[in-house]
């Protein structure tokens, strides 16, 4: 008799558990119209994006292409083609009204190219999205020996062997000598590792327009770690520092090599030095190292040089572009406020007539 009146107590409490539920705390599951579909679907290309530049070592390469598409009611279609060929089509979503995807393209070829993203809803509403880009040919060295090449046209890649600078603080861009050039600003410089860079023989190039301000500058470092001054590093026993230092009409361009235990200095004085308030122009400079001597020339003229051991490069893991900054920095040589443009490393010593050449075949 209990336990009828307990099992009745039990059904009798669902009862009103099951009313309470339906009545206040659970809404019952209504269907709802989709609605009238108002807009066209909305097409957004991540990638690539208008005027993207691809830069790899191969002439053909894989391209991720990633893209969304939204309506207000349900997506039908989505084509995408390259160069008025379709490569993907998509009609079935787990998401109906915000679609996110990526095509992998692998057969990307050198060149211009156009990829149109077309989207459809059920109502039949089209949308097109199109971006061009550019596939560029890769870099080929110009020049014997060449390992690295900087022109700047508006990014920091180094074309030899498609790496992007590190880029500290925030240097800008102006008109180049050919192109676009670097423009330096306060506390800004680039780096690069510097893998496959330094041998026995070494040698840099590039055009250079100056601006005395600061009254001195790191202009190009490849120098050591200095473990006893960390903060303030000056450890000159291995790498070079390419640096100028003087007033806002008398700049003096310097050389100092690390040959492994001591260091060996370059300073042409008054034939490597130049006015800045009056030489407003493009100067084009240069040094070589050799297993014996080094030599630095201003526009293909040799203002400085002379005998040394040769070359230490222990340590020396960091290229230093526009600054002394980080493994140059207690005499104050730090960031350039200068423009550089065409800079090119070799894996050799340069003699003068192949530096005049470089100068005659990129001088407008």
């Amino acid at each position: 008799m209990k336990n009828m009146k307990k099992s009745n107590l039990i059904i009798l409490g669902m009862v009103f558990l099951s009313f309470g539920c339906t009545e206040n705390y659970i809404d019952e599951i209504i269907p709802v119209a989709q609605g009238t579909d108002i807009t066209a679907p909305q097409v957004t290309i991540e990638f690539p994006s208008e005027g993207t530049l691809i830069r790899v070592t191969e002439d053909v390469t894989a391209i991720n292409i990633k893209f969304e598409v939204m309506d207000d009611i349900e997506v039908e279609s989505i084509s995408l083609k390259l160069n008025g060929n379709e490569i993907a089509k998509y009609n079935d979503f787990k998401d109906y009204r915000r679609v996110i995807k990526e095509h992998l393209h692998e057969n990307l070829g050198n060149g211009a190219h156009t990829l149109v993203v077309e989207a459809r809803d059920l109502s039949g509403k089209t949308t097109t999205k199109t971006v061009n880009f550019e596939k560029v040919e890769p870099y080929k060295p110009m020049y014997d020996g060449e390992t690295f090449y900087l022109p700047f046209d508006g990014d920091y890649m180094e074309l030899i062997n498609i790496k992007n600078a590190n880029v500290n603080g925030n240097p800008g861009f102006a008109n180049g000598l050919i192109g676009r050039a670097y423009d330096g600003a306060s506390n800004a410089y680039l780096t690069f590792p510097t893998t496959n860079l330094l041998s026995s023989e070494f040698s840099a190039v590039f055009w250079y327009k100056i601006n005395a301000a600061p009254d001195r500058a790191g202009i190009l470092v490849v120098g050591p770690p200095d473990t006893n001054n960390p903060n303030n590093m000056n450890n000159r026993s291995g790498g070079f520092r390419f640096f100028r230092e003087g007033s806002g009409t008398n700049q003096t361009f310097k050389l100092n090599i690390g040959n492994g235990s001591g260091d060996n200095w370059f300073d042409g004085g008054a034939a490597a030095s130049i006015n800045p308030s009056t030489n407003t122009d493009w100067v084009h400079l240069a040094f070589t190292i050799s297993e014996t001597n080094a030599s630095v020339y201003i526009n293909g003229q040799k203002v400085s040089g002379g005998d040394f051991p040769g070359v230490n490069w222990t340590g020396c893991d960091v290229l230093s572009i526009a600054s002394g900054a980080p493994r140059f920095a207690e005499w104050g040589h730090l960031s350039d406020g200068s423009l550089f443009d065409e800079l090119r490393l070799f894996n050799k010593a340069l003699t003068q007539e192949e530096v005049q050449n470089i100068i005659d075949a990129e001088k407008p």
